[in-house]
């Protein structure tokens, strides 16, 4: 092994890919399982949660705690049927979504909460929220989203203004007390293309400057009388539109968002994004997520900068895998997984990696900021051929995440030997070359360190002291 060491910088990709996991029509899937399947880590991972902690029943979850048989929507719980949020004030950062969100850090990921709160929450209430999300590093907070919707519980609780002006206090307070979380503004933008202004405008133009991020929800088909009815030809409860006119609306929503901002824009995101096969059916399902993704690069898209694939195992038909009907920790891998791994796979969609030569000898600090922002060391090396064993065995208890001829493992600290022999599987080497084997250390608790230092709430560090030792065969050990 050479080690002749590189540092490795991560930034951003063109347009980052993010990965729903669990809503109200899934479970949470945990991220080595996920790792496996995708091949890559996403950028941040969304968990869908919701706080109405004033409401009768609170925190059961809504469709357990009123149970109806009556109900005919999703959405016709006395509160949004999401799984609840634990902490705020009086909770525990000890349940959900603390411990997914930790799994999800400590894969090399960043959190990406949505968050359904009743608008009259206190001031208190709020700043406990905040105080919460402090330790998990460079997060994204989507509040109150498809505002400009009638469907979730919090438009039922406030005029549409008074969501708007929510949303700006709320961004506020995350701003003052946990400025590691950028928010998420998500309304519908441009829902018609011979109309120059964006649905509900005048209620929501004030979150346009003050969010983070601008989004919308854009389903190329969906079924949303799900569970409830089956979708079928000439019905109500569904809609299929051109992958063009979704294209074209999610823009023009941008440009839209970039006028009220003074002609400054922002990250623009399609914080959900699928084709739901409930209405396409599995094939083309996959075709049109591919003709869409096909288009961003066509057109060299760079004002998007990333999109959210809702989700990964859906009881319905808009997941990368359909949960098993008699097993939900079992999925059903579909056709569009393998159009989707092929597109966050490629040179558009993933992130940057800039090597620079080490000029000082181990130990030495990496630092995790995000999956935008990192630095790690690439440790060069060379293979005869195509190898019949590639793994690593580590003396520490590190943390790490590992790419090796574009496939990422993940590293925990109990674990001592990674095999990265299924890099070659579905890449196998045609002869000689060299590769590098890049290392990165996000937190091992999920969380970063306030004794870090003044910028711990962006930052995490930490020292390796010791390279793994290298193992590679290019042949069998007997013959």
């Amino acid at each position: 092994m050479n080690e002749n060491l590189y540092t490795v910088h991560m930034g951003k990709a063109k347009c980052a890919v993010d990965l729903g996991d669990g809503s109200e029509r899934g479970e949470y899937v945990n991220q080595d399982y996920i790792l496996h399947k995708m091949g890559r880590p996403h950028r941040s991972i969304s968990l869908m949660y919701c706080y109405y902690p004033h409401d009768a029943g609170w925190p059961g979850r809504a469709s357990v705690v009123h149970n109806n048989p009556d109900v005919s929507f999703a959405w016709d719980f006395p509160y949004d049927d999401y799984f609840t949020y634990k902490g705020g004030l009086g909770g525990s950062t000890d349940d959900e979504p603390f411990t997914y969100m930790r799994d999800v850090r400590r894969h090399g990921q960043d959190v990406n909460l949505t968050l359904t709160i009743d608008p009259k929450c206190t001031d208190e209430e709020l700043i406990a929220i905040a105080k919460d999300m402090k330790p998990f590093g460079r997060m994204f907070m989507r509040i109150n989203h498809e505002a400009t919707g009638n469907w979730f519980s919090f438009t039922k609780r406030a005029s549409y203004k008074e969501i708007g002006d929510f949303f700006v206090h709320f961004t506020d307070i995350l701003h003052e007390y946990a400025p590691n979380v950028k928010t998420i503004m998500c309304i519908g933008g441009i829902e018609d293309l011979s109309k120059t202004e964006m649905e509900m405008e005048d209620e929501f133009k004030a979150t346009v400057p003050s969010a983070d991020v601008w989004s919308v929800d854009k389903y190329m088909a969906l079924h949303w009388g799900w569970p409830y009815d089956v979708a079928e030809k000439g019905g109500n409860s569904h809609a299929r539109s051109k992958v063009s006119d979704i294209y074209a609306k999610t823009k023009a929503s941008f440009e839209r968002f970039k006028f009220l901002n003074g002609g400054v824009g922002k990250p623009m995101a399609m914080a959900e994004f699928n084709a739901d096969g409930d209405v396409t059916g599995p094939y083309d399902q996959a075709a049109m997520v591919k003709e869409f993704c096909d288009t961003v690069v066509k057109e060299n898209a760079l004002w998007l900068s990333d999109f959210t694939m809702y989700q990964f195992r859906d009881r319905g038909r808009l997941g990368l895998e359909i949960e098993d009907p008699n097993n939900q920790d079992v999925g059903i891998e579909q056709p569009v997984m393998s159009a989707y791994k092929e597109i966050i796979h490629s040179e558009w969609f993933s992130p940057s990696m800039v090597e620079t030569p080490l000029e000082k000898e181990l130990p030495i600090t990496l630092r995790w900021g995000g999956a935008e922002d990192s630095d790690g060391i690439a440790i060069p090396l060379h293979f005869e051929g195509n190898p019949h064993f590639c793994e690593a065995v580590f003396e520490d208890d590190g943390n790490y995440m590992l790419e090796i001829n574009g496939k990422w493992f993940y590293k925990s600290p109990k674990a001592k030997t990674i095999d990265f022999m299924s890099a070659f599987y579905e890449k196998p080497l045609s002869g000689e070359c060299d590769m590098a084997l890049k290392l990165f250390a996000p937190p091992a608790s999920g969380e970063n360190d306030p004794s870090q230092g003044d910028d711990w709430a962006e930052n995490y560090y930490y020292t390796l002291e010791k390279l793994p030792k290298i193992r590679i065969l290019c042949e069998p050990v007997e013959k």
